[in-house]
């Protein structure tokens, strides 16, 4: 179980939380976004259902915009752009 941050294209980063429980997830997020420009997109990979509405919250509160959402087997991929 290791917080995995990389980027992975032009402007597009991943980070994978799987495993982590709140608020890890939330705060790993929050560090990411920090480290990313204006207009980059974190695709965000979690697997506690409870660390969504953090998220939520967080991104409600920082203006970064959650773009897309899509859960399969257990995790979620969600979409985040900076903004």
């Amino acid at each position: 179980m290791a917080m995995k941050f990389e980027k992975t294209g032009d402007n597009t980063f991943m980070l994978d939380v799987t495993g982590y429980v709140c608020p890890h997830p939330q705060i790993y997020c929050k560090k990411a976004l920090e480290k990313i420009n204006v207009g980059d997109t974190l695709e965000l990979v979690f697997d506690n259902p409870s660390s969504g509405e953090s998220i939520t919250s967080m991104c409600a509160t920082t203006g970064d915009q959650i773009v897309e959402k899509a859960e399969e087997g257990g995790k979620w991929k969600w979409m985040i752009k900076k903004v």
